[in-house]
C-alpha cells in the first residue's frame, strides 16, 4: 500500500504526517480521511485552485493532468512544475511526498 507524506504546513498539518492510502484514491480524499483539512472550495469539481499541492516526490507515478486541471492550475498561487490539484491527482502504487502551499486563493473560506 502506498504512503503519502505530507510535509509540515504551519496551520493545516504543523507536524507533517505520513498516511497509508489505497491506490485509486485522490490525494485530497486521502488527506481529508486522515484529518488533513486541505481547502476544497469547489467540492472537488476541478473548478478552483484551493486544493493546490506540490508533489515533491512521486510525480511521475500520477496520471498526467488533463486540460481542465492545467487551465485551473494556471490560476494557482505559487505554481510550480510539480503542482497538481489534489482533487484530481490519483494515487497509484508509488509513495508520494506532498507539500501544501502556504497560501491559497480561497475567497469563501471562513478562516480568513
Amino acid at each position: 500500500m502506498p504512503k503519502i507524506t505530507f510535509l509540515p504546513h504551519e496551520t493545516i498539518c504543523p507536524q507533517g504526517k505520513t498516511i497509508d492510502v489505497e491506490p485509486g484514491t485522490t490525494i485530497l480524499d486521502a488527506a481529508l480521511a486522515h484529518e488533513i483539512e486541505i481547502d476544497h472550495a469547489c467540492e472537488k469539481s476541478c473548478s478552483c485552485t484551493t486544493c493546490h499541492v506540490i508533489i515533491r516526490q512521486g510525480l511521475s507515478s500520477l496520471i498526467e493532468a488533463g486540460d481542465v486541471e492545467n487551465d485551473m492550475l494556471d490560476k494557482a498561487w505559487g505554481l510550480e512544475m510539480e503542482s497538481r490539484l489534489s482533487c484530481q491527482a490519483i494515487v497509484a502504487e508509488t509513495d508520494l511526498t506532498v507539500e501544501i502551499p502556504r497560501y491559497t486563493l480561497n475567497m469563501v473560506s471562513e478562516r480568513h
